[in-house]
């Protein structure tokens, strides 16, 4: 994840800390300058955030989540999209329905080495 704290509030003419800890003061968010510089940071995302002070951030900076937290490198629907555990061996290979076939259909199966494994669990 890629932190935009800053881009987010150069974007509205915020450009020092202590302007942004300002600003969150006024929307009734006071935090110590020494969080203030953490979350200023633009070599280290924050670790954790309080999600009542990520809506107050969203709101002083008149964005989203997604605007303040960037997924980097977004994952690739055919090679597992969000799904982490490893495919059996035996699922390996094409899905039937041609590559960007669409997660959820209900002829579900791959052509393996070992032969065709069909499922009627729709995919994820």
């Amino acid at each position: 994840m890629r932190w935009e704290l800053r881009l987010r509030a150069a974007e509205r003419g915020v450009f020092k800390a202590v302007e942004m800890r300002r600003l969150l003061a006024q929307a009734g968010l006071r935090i110590s300058a020494g969080k203030m510089s953490a979350l200023w940071s633009t070599t280290v995302a924050p670790v954790s955030i309080r999600l009542d002070d990520l809506e107050v951030l969203c709101r002083v900076l008149r964005c989203d989540p997604a605007g303040l937290l960037v997924l980097e490198q977004p994952p690739d629907p055919l090679a597992g999209g969000w799904i982490t555990a490893a495919a059996p061996p035996d699922m390996a290979g094409p899905h039937p329905a041609g590559e960007g076939a669409p997660p959820g259909t209900e002829d579900a199966g791959w052509s393996g080495q070992a032969g065709t494994v069909r499922s009627s669990l729709p995919l994820l």
